[in-house]
């Protein structure tokens, strides 16, 4: 009865075969990427997030790939059935998620729901087609090392795509859709191709051109679709977004408050920036007698410079940022170079587009003063930049009475991490002291300064400088800590790049928020 399905070995091509498993396996990868990245996006942790997705798609395949024994007939329908599915699956996976997210408090369950979904599916495909090249068994195995060769060229297409060029320029949603099209297209080439083989013909033609319409569709519509979902994960009206290489990057505006977020983490707010500014800035600069040449490590949106620039002593700053696209952003955009007094087009400011460590490690220059306006540590990639190691070179570039301050999150909602970054300052500096003050957009936020010489608070001076929130009079206070604000440090480990302590800190501590 089957014999009509059978391959008939003297006209049977195999290379369209071959072909689509290339496809499939590459957006396979960027399923997989995607479910990962937006779990780290959205939730945090992503040695958490993209482990548990890893794990759980991987256990998906070898389900999929067992069950794929129980299908005994129509291999080459049941196959196209398979890619049909994967692409609409994959297709709204990022829509999916997201308004999950914003809507629903079982984030995690769909998440994972959809990993081992689309998984399982994928894991039912290769077995398919081994089984499909076994009925031409006089190129078995040429023609198998072929499959898994494509197999795997695939997935490091899909993996180094999806970073490097896919989200960059279309995001998550569109890249999902674009992945969803090529699956579809997959099945079409098996359905036309092997038509002769085919039992559904007909249904799946069907199905493959209503499918390419929906998705067509809604990437059509696919700007419209982002601006929505944004607006419901940022309570203000989002009047900018933008994946770049590095990092999602939106502005908000409600009335006079313009924000800016990084991942979803608050960069600024301009209702309170200036005290987070003048307090990063001022106290390690009163510490300083005319500072002239000054390190800024990120502080890619310019405000920090701006308050560097208020003392007609230095000579040159040199800004450090990772992410180009960031700093042109807050260079240009008319509302954020008007926050920042257009420091980045001053003379003095020298803008480097390299990552912070890297960047020291070759840097030989000297600096009075090294401000690390970094990210919180919510990610492997930050935690480095708060380690030992990274603090060690800062100490190699500082001038013998040279100071560093660094931002070091919350010592009352993130007090492991704060006194984490205080303890590992300590196993480098001599001399180390934390301060803090409070922003309402970020709550108690605090810094910590680290120098080779006597830090000594009582002899900072503002210089009679216009500012709009520090005055001397003050300055005690920010120095002075609340029981609630302690940790007893030898509960604590410091943070070392190959023991990232300060991440497990700070994501417990958010955690708990």
């Amino acid at each position: 009865m089957l014999e009509e399905y059978k391959f008939r070995k003297t006209d049977f091509k195999i290379r369209p075969l071959l072909f689509t498993t290339l496809i499939i396996s590459g957006c396979s990868m960027i399923y997989e990427l995607i479910i990962g990245s937006l779990g780290s996006y959205l939730l945090g942790n992503s040695v958490v997030q993209f482990s548990l997705t890893i794990g759980i798609y991987l256990f998906a395949m070898g389900v999929g790939s067992y069950g794929s024994k129980f299908i005994h007939h129509y291999l080459f329908d049941y196959f196209a059935s398979l890619e049909i599915i994967v692409g609409l699956l994959g297709s709204f996976s990022s829509i999916i998620l997201f308004l999950c997210y914003i809507y629903t408090d079982v984030y995690s369950i769909v998440m994972y729901g959809l990993t081992f979904g689309i998984g399982f599916f994928v894991g039912l495909e290769i077995p398919l087609l081994v089984r499909i090249i076994e009925q031409h068994d006089k190129v078995l195995k040429d023609e198998l090392a072929n499959l898994f060769a494509f197999d795997y060229i695939g997935g490091l297409l899909g993996s180094l795509a999806f970073p490097l060029l896919l989200l960059p320029i279309f995001g998550y949603i569109t890249v999902a859709f674009i992945s969803g099209i090529l699956n579809i297209l997959a099945a079409s080439v098996i359905v036309f191709k092997y038509n002769e083989h085919l039992k559904w013909k007909k249904s799946l033609k069907t199905i493959i051109v209503a499918s390419l319409i929906v998705i067509v569709s809604f990437i059509f519509f696919g700007n419209r679709l982002t601006n929505f979902l944004e607006g419901g994960l940022y309570e203000d009206q989002v009047i900018f977004s933008k994946q770049t290489l590095y990092q999602k990057i939106v502005v908000t505006k409600h009335k006079d408050d313009l924000r800016l977020f990084l991942d979803g983490n608050t960069q600024f707010s301009s209702m309170d920036e200036k005290r987070y500014h003048e307090a990063l800035v001022h106290i390690p600069l009163g510490l300083i007698d005319k500072p002239k040449n000054i390190l800024l490590l990120g502080a890619g949106d310019g405000l920090a410079a701006r308050e560097l620039l208020k003392y007609s002593s230095v000579e040159k700053i040199t800004l450090v940022d990772l992410d180009e696209e960031m700093v042109e952003l807050c260079r240009t955009n008319p509302a954020i170079s008007k926050l920042n007094e257009h420091s980045m087009d001053n003379k003095k400011v020298e803008l480097v587009y390299e990552d912070a460590f890297t960047f020291l490690e070759k840097n030989k220059e000297q600096y009075q003063i090294v401000i690390a306006d970094l990210p919180d540590p919510n990610n492997e990639s930050l935690n480095k930049l708060y380690t030992t190691s990274f603090y060690r070179l800062i100490n190699k570039r500082l001038s013998d009475d040279g100071i560093m301050v660094t931002q070091s999150n919350s010592p009352l909602f993130t007090g492991n991490a704060f006194w984490c970054i205080n303890k590992t300052l300590k196993e480098e500096f001599p001399h180390v002291v934390p301060y803090h003050l409070y922003v309402p957009s970020f709550g108690d936020w605090g810094y910590n300064l680290a120098s080779n010489r006597k830090i000594e608070p009582t002899k900072i001076k503002l210089n009679q400088l216009e500012l709009s929130y520090l005055n001397e009079q003050m300055l005690p206070v920010l120095f002075s800590f609340g029981e609630d604000e302690k940790k007893d440090l030898a509960k604590l480990e410091i943070n070392t790049l190959f023991k990232p302590k300060l991440f497990e800190y700070y994501d417990s501590d958010t955690s708990k928020l």
